[in-house]
């Protein structure tokens, strides 16, 4: 239980920092746009996939960056690249892209002078360490950048939750969307 409880006061030390109003004003401008995309690698990846799912049950028009359904993202659609480092060129490029298209473009990384960041219109700071351990004012028993995923995973849980009040999400059509092949 000791180490339970360390995890978990470094996902507090981290969410006691977060800008709340950042998240509300997410919300607001996720639920406003046309379609959303998101992209990620790695573990950043899987959040933003995780993200991408828990929008399209709320009733998003969402998809994930480099999935064989997904289409041509266009003026009016918003892009949330998920990168700790924002040094991760494939976010990096698909943002300079989505931006170049008309896209608004979302950052969250713990970079918020990155390049990723500079190519985007909304930053959400996540103040935790990665692979890279370059946070020095955080620290983490935890390996890589596991710190950085489970606070972006609850982060775009609260975003999804914050959303869905806006949207007037109704729980059963949401649970409708829920994949009903498992």
């Amino acid at each position: 239980m000791k180490t339970i409880q360390l995890i978990l006061d470094e996902i507090q030390g981290v969410m006691t920092n977060v800008d709340e109003h950042s998240l509300e004003k997410l919300a607001a401008f996720l639920a406003k746009g046309k379609r959303i995309f998101v992209i990620g690698e790695g573990r950043s990846g899987l959040m933003a996939k995780s993200f991408a799912m828990r929008l399209m049950h709320l009733g998003a028009n969402a998809f994930v960056v480099g999935e064989t359904t997904t289409p041509s993202i266009e003026a009016e659609d918003i892009l949330v690249a998920v990168s700790g480092s924002g040094k991760t060129k494939s976010a990096v490029w698909t943002a300079e892209k989505a931006s170049s298209l008309g896209c608004e473009v979302v950052a969250i990384t713990t970079a918020p002078n990155s390049e990723l960041a500079l190519h985007a219109s909304f930053v959400v700071n996540v103040p935790a360490v990665t692979k890279y351990r370059t946070n020095d004012d955080v620290e983490s028993i935890q390996p890589l950048g596991s710190l950085f995923d489970q606070s972006v995973h609850i982060i775009l849980d609260v975003v999804c939750y914050l959303y869905s009040k806006i949207t007037q999400a109704d729980e059963d059509e949401t649970f409708n969307r829920h994949s009903n092949l498992e």
